[in-house]
């Protein structure tokens, strides 16, 4: 048999190597012949190629040679193949050295090897598939090494329970990861995938499968190793596509729920660098074109045979290098088939003492409580489930390794059974009783029994071994773990909780998602009682991983539940065992799970000591706060900090507390915002008020940062802040008034005796949340009631003289905030109304004596309304500002009875003419009539005003309430305009004064962009015309200005037929006169309205013949003028001309007969020119192109 040179192909057996030139097979014979001549020297990378005849590989029953027959011996098997006819001895394969490699855990070496094959066109099957599979390379923490045949470390038998992990095979230590070779650490990657959130630890140890599972693993061959991690989750992805193709929608759902580590969306969270297999079906139906390997076959990836190794190893040891040679592995085989074997017996001893010390504890029970000699039963027959017990009763004294608990934890403990009895029962019964009761078979009596259960002794003969063997037909089974737990029922509470420990972590996964929380009562019933702290641990983990995103319904659930074992429990076991329960979920990446923690920490509260509260708790609210991105879990923490400021008692986290306020109020959600109204700011305003910091510290700050605000937005006011600091103002407004009642003189008096006064429905404005109800915050409706009748009484005849709460807000609060008022910018209809809606509620909540006596006074100090002011600048400066309209919205409109309304109207009438007679600007008086017109309640009376104004003797005043009515008009209704405005907007267009009548334009025009009645429109229209048409008014400059300047506003919202026949053809006329015009000025006035007006009506439809007669002569007359008077309108102009023109032409040549805007023509051609490439696109036959243009039915 011919032997390989190094690196060569195959020549023996006929092998021919079809990567090899015949150039090389020469080279490889002389150099293979001049070897031998020297004698066989091994090195590395000298072998067989796999191919060839002389290959040892473990899948060919010849592999030792061609001698090799069926009943000879490994080692002659070897001798032959390597003697070879008396020849030199053949080298060795290089297969047979990657199994020795790989049995020996030389890992590095074999991946070398490996890649010096690649390099050389050479690839081995076996490395290959080893090095491919990243299951090979799982880390397994805890196994024990060597589950595998005895005698064989490391490479797992049929049926072992370690599978054939070569990570574990040497002293069950992990496989270190080598980062100088990047092979192996990215054959590791497929364990550390970037799911970075995955909860669950898919590591299974051996020690927690249970010892009668591992026992029938061992004895049955059908039985298959136990499933890997990558394994399943690789099934589980292909389980839920089938779900998915097949419709089992449901299904699915609840699959990929109780699977929450995984995502079945994308293969490569699987975490196998291999592409995604065939789905389940199509490897269902390829199955039989495989063929099955048999029970004596492993999967080379995984391990080598026995038979192989063992006939491999006396010749490996003899002829492989020193590098190869490893003289300590027989010792090391010993070794480990040793520990296996005590292992295996230790773990037996294990599950075996720890059903005996739970009868004993049992047993122990009952004595404890019961305390009576136990009778002897003669003649019991031991059930099978006794026979752990008895086996091994001699050894109880021993010192074994016994688990805490049934979940297969891993720490352990030295427990002596006696050591166990006697920390729980007298040493006399721990080493006489039990054994005895034990042996004789007594049955466990329930401690509510007064006698032990007494069984009928049959009148028989038989032996007790007979009557044994003949129940273990009995098909019982007290083994496994369920079988343990069923053959025996608990007979204390204290043995049920023991049971319901350890079996409800067995039951939780294997219960519907959608009812899940009907286990919540037994959870936490289990967790309140259970006596060990780690079993308490465990359960509560549970609780609040029951349901991977539950709703509002189950998390409520599980709060009421967390509330009630907070109850039983006390303070301490709640930091101990919820709170950490919390903590680890805080930046889970469900926020359903966040959304629980954040309420959790508000439920809980009352619960928590209160240090816990003020520190831990306001810590962890505070974090989610400012970190969390979902706004439902940042209003449940909003909600939350408000309950702990209910309870919170330390001064020193006043100023957090604050902070807190502050971030929340500036909060981009409005969800969390109004969640800070309603819970936060009220409870944190309650702590404050005990505190005495509400009038000291709170408001006046909230009142500076206003102030700083306005000082610093002169140029540009940020709103958004200004509303957010108001709005907090607004809603300490309740706080306040209750501050001043409880401190008020007569507060010592007030008692509840007697018929209690009915409070009036209107008497306070409707509060946002209940926290912000001034009777909640009182303590009392009845005590309100009491209370607010003392202080209407106090207001109205004993004044105010050392009521300091109150005189704070007369002296202090109210100047401060009219100081505020009058500073911000009249024209920001935004401002104007929210500090209207600060005065309204803070004088309906102080009442109307208050308002009156207090309120009134002081702003009527400041706005001076007499004849007097006219001509005084400070007087019509204050008119101009936004202390107008704050008044007459805010604190006028408080009250509706009659003598307020006549207030409000003779403030409005005053604010008019004083301010039309000193020539000031009417911001003022227009911002007071957007705000009351808003509210169709005032319509009349701002008509009425406006009527007074009609019927004034000054032209100014007249002027000023033609103007006013452009602004009501929008929100009145068609009835009160036909009935009301119009006849008043008739008569001014008749007054003497031309600055009247033209004041009327604006307001006729937008009666004509509003109003939809028929004769309305054309009362206006009439009205209008004579203004154009009239030759008294061809010179009136003015006039022609407003006419176009309101022809630009409402022409492109008025009827499409009023600016047809109307607007655009008089706007063609304004500008054929203006070509006319000689004053310069005038008409550069004139046409640059005019420009404005045609560039609002070029968006509009305009039809064929309107674009020809009016609307392009129109735009050549404009472009005349602005050639000589502005040129940079003339290139705009051009171009508009020239695009108008364009259309034209264009609908001329396409809808010779058809009426089209620019507009629409623009969107005719798009639309046209995405129809086409659509149809560029089909490719369906005619009879189906046909059926795309039929109507739907």
């Amino acid at each position: 048999m011919a032997a390989m040179a190094p690196g060569g192909g195959g020549g023996g057996g006929g092998g021919v190597n079809p990567f090899l030139s015949d150039s090389d097979e020469e080279d490889d014979e002389v150099a293979a012949t001049e070897e031998r001549r020297a004698g066989l020297r091994l090195g590395t990378g000298v072998g067989l190629d796999p191919g060839s005849a002389g290959s040892l590989s473990p899948q060919d029953p010849l592999a030792l040679g061609s001698g090799a027959r069926p009943g000879v011996p490994a080692e002659a098997a070897a001798a032959m193949a390597l003697g070879g006819a008396g020849e030199t001895p053949a080298r060795l394969s290089i297969d047979a050295i990657a199994a020795q490699l790989l049995r020996d855990q030389y890992l590095l070496t074999a991946l070398e090897l490996h890649t010096e094959l690649l390099e050389s066109g050479r690839e081995l099957p076996r490395l290959r598939d080893y090095f491919s599979n990243p299951g090979n390379f799982e880390r397994q923490s805890g196994t024990p090494p060597g589950i595998g045949a005895p005698g064989i470390p490391g490479a797992a038998g049929i049926g072992g329970a370690a599978g054939r992990e070569p990570s574990t095979a040497s002293g069950g230590g992990q496989l270190n990861r080598a980062g100088s070779i990047s092979t192996l650490d990215s054959l590791d990657f497929a364990r550390y995938s970037d799911d970075g959130n995955r909860e669950t630890d898919e590591r299974v140890a051996e020690h927690e499968v249970p010892l009668q599972e591992r026992k029938n693993y061992k004895s049955s061959p059908e039985i298959q190793e136990p499933i890997k991690p990558l394994e399943k989750r690789a099934l589980n992805f292909l389980v839920n596509e089938f779900l998915l193709k097949n419709n089992y929608k449901l299904t699915s759902i609840t699959f990929s729920d109780e699977n929450d580590d995984q995502d079945f969306e994308l293969w490569d969270d699987v975490g196998l660098n291999i592409p995604k297999p065939p789905d389940l079906l199509q490897l269902y139906r390829d199955f039989g074109n495989h063929q099955v390997a048999g029970k004596d076959l492993v999967d080379v990836a995984s391990g080598v045979e026995e038979d192989e190794l063992e006939a491999l190893t006396p010749v490996l040891g003899s002829l492989l290098p020193p590098t190869l040679n490893t003289p300590q592995s027989d010792e090391n085989s010993l070794l480990v088939q040793t520990l296996e074997d005590k292992i295996s017996l230790l773990n037996s001893e294990k599950w075996s003492l720890m059903e005996q010390i739970r009868r004993l504890e049992s047993e122990m029970d009952f004595l404890k409580n019961e305390r009576f000699a136990i009778p002897a039963v003669c003649d019991a027959v031991q059930s099978s489930l006794d026979q752990p017990c008895s086996k091994d009763s001699t050894d109880s004294g021993q010192s074994t390794l016994v688990n805490s608990s049934d979940q297969g934890k891993k720490q352990k403990a030295h427990l002596s059974v006696s050591d166990e009895v006697d920390s729980t029962i007298p040493k006399e019964n721990s080493s006489d009783s039990f054994p005895r009761r034990e042996r004789e078979g007594i049955p466990s009596s329930s401690p509510s029994s007064k006698s032990a259960v007494h069984f009928d002794k049959p009148n028989r003969k038989l032996s007790p071994a007979f009557h044994q063997a003949l129940l273990s037909f009995c098909r019982m089974s007290a083994d496994s773990r369920l079988g343990s737990e069923v053959s025996r029922i608990a007979d204390s509470e204290k043995s049920v909780m023991l049971m319901l420990g350890r079996c409800l972590p067995h039951i939780v996964p294997n219960v519907l998602l959608a009812k899940r929380e009907e286990l919540i009562p037994l959870i936490l019933c289990t967790a309140c009682l259970h006596p060990e702290p780690k079993e308490r641990d465990q359960l509560l983990h549970i609780l609040f991983n029951l349901i991977k995103r539950p709703d509002d319904e189950q998390r409520q659930m599980i709060l009421t539940g967390c509330v009630a074992f907070a109850r039983h429990v006390g303070p301490t076991r709640v930091e101990a065992e919820l709170l950490p329960q919390c903590w680890e979920q805080i930046n889970h990446k469900y926020p359903e799970r966040r959304l629980l923690v954040a309420e959790s920490c508000g439920a809980l509260a009352p619960y928590l000591p209160k240090e816990i509260r003020s520190s831990l708790v306001l810590s962890m609210l505070q974090q989610m706060l400012m970190e969390d991105k979902a706004d439902l879990v940042r209003e449940a923490v909003i909600k939350s900090l408000g309950i702990i400021m209910g309870y919170i008692d330390d001064p020193d986290k006043y100023q957090q507390g604050f902070e807190l306020l502050l971030s929340a109020l500036g909060d981009p959600s409005e969800r969390v915002v109004s969640a800070t109204h309603q819970v936060f700011l009220p409870a944190y305003a309650a702590w404050t008020t005990e505190l005495g910091n509400l009038q000291s510290h709170l408001i006046p700050t909230l009142l500076n940062k206003i102030e700083k605000l306005l000082r610093e937005g002169e140029h540009g006011l940020d709103e958004h802040k200004l509303h957010m600091y108001l709005s907090a103002l607004q809603s300490l407004i309740p706080s306040l008034f209750a501050l001043v009642l409880q401190n008020a003189p007569f507060s010592s008096k007030a008692k509840l005796h007697g018929e209690v006064p009915q409070i009036e429905v209107t008497r306070f404005p409707r509060p946002m949340s209940p926290l912000q109800d001034v009777s909640t915050i009182i303590g009392s409706r009845e005590q309100l009631a009491v209370l607010l009748q003392l202080y209407d009484y106090q207001l109205e005849h004993e004044g105010t003289t050392g009521w300091e709460s109150l005189l704070w807000v007369v002296n202090q609060l109210l100047p401060q905030l009219i100081e505020i008022v009058g500073k911000i910018n009249v024209t920001s209809t935004a401002c104007v109304h929210e500090f209207s809606r600060f005065f309204w509620r803070l004088c309906r909540t102080f009442g109307k004596i208050f308002t009156n006596t207090k309120v009134k006074p002081q702003f009527q100090e400041i706005l001076r309304l007499s004849e007097e002011n006219i001509d005084s600048s400070a007087g019509n400066g204050v008119l101009t500002k936004s202390t107008v309209p704050i008044y007459a919205t805010g604190v006028l409109t408080c009250y509706i009875q009659e003598e307020d309304r006549k207030l409000l109207v003779g403030f409005l009438e005053d604010v008019m003419t004083l301010l039309s007679l000193s020539h000031a600007p009417l911001d003022s008086l227009k911002a007071s009539f957007v705000e009351l017109g808003a509210n169709p309640a005032y319509h009349e009376l701002l008509l009425t005003v406006l009527w007074y104004g009609v019927v004034h003797t000054s032209a100014l005043v007249r002027c000023t309430a033609a103007r006013m009515f452009e602004l009501l008009v929008k929100g009145v209704n068609e009835t009160l305009v036909a009935q009301r405005v119009v006849p008043a907007l008739i008569t001014l267009s008749s007054d003497p004064e031309i600055s009247v009548r033209i004041a009327t334009i604006p307001a006729f025009g937008t009666i004509m962009e509003t109003v939809i009645q028929r004769e309305l429109l054309e009362r206006v229209k009439m009205q209008l015309a004579s203004f154009l048409e009239d030759p008294q008014y061809q010179d009136q400059h003015s006039l022609h200005t407003e006419i176009i300047k309101t022809f630009g506003r409402v022409g492109p919202n008025a009827e499409p037929r009023f600016r047809d026949e109307f607007v655009i053809p008089h706007l063609h006329k304004l500008a054929l006169v203006n070509n006319l015009q000689i004053v310069d000025s005038k008409r550069l006035d004139i046409a640059t309205h005019l420009f404005e007006a045609y560039s609002a009506l070029s968006c509009c439809f305009i039809s064929e013949d309107l674009m020809v007669n009016h609307f392009l002569p129109g735009l050549r007359c404009l472009r005349t003028d602005m050639e000589q008077l502005s040129p940079e309108h003339e290139v705009i102009l051009s171009s508009m001309i020239k695009e108008c023109e364009q259309k034209v032409e264009n609908k001329t040549v396409q809808e010779p007969q058809g009426s089209m805007s620019i507009a629409a023509s623009l969107v005719s051609e798009d639309t046209k020119t995405k129809f086409l490439n659509k149809m560029g696109q089909l490719t369906t036959s005619g009879a189906m192109l046909a059926n795309v243009f039929q109507r739907k039915k």
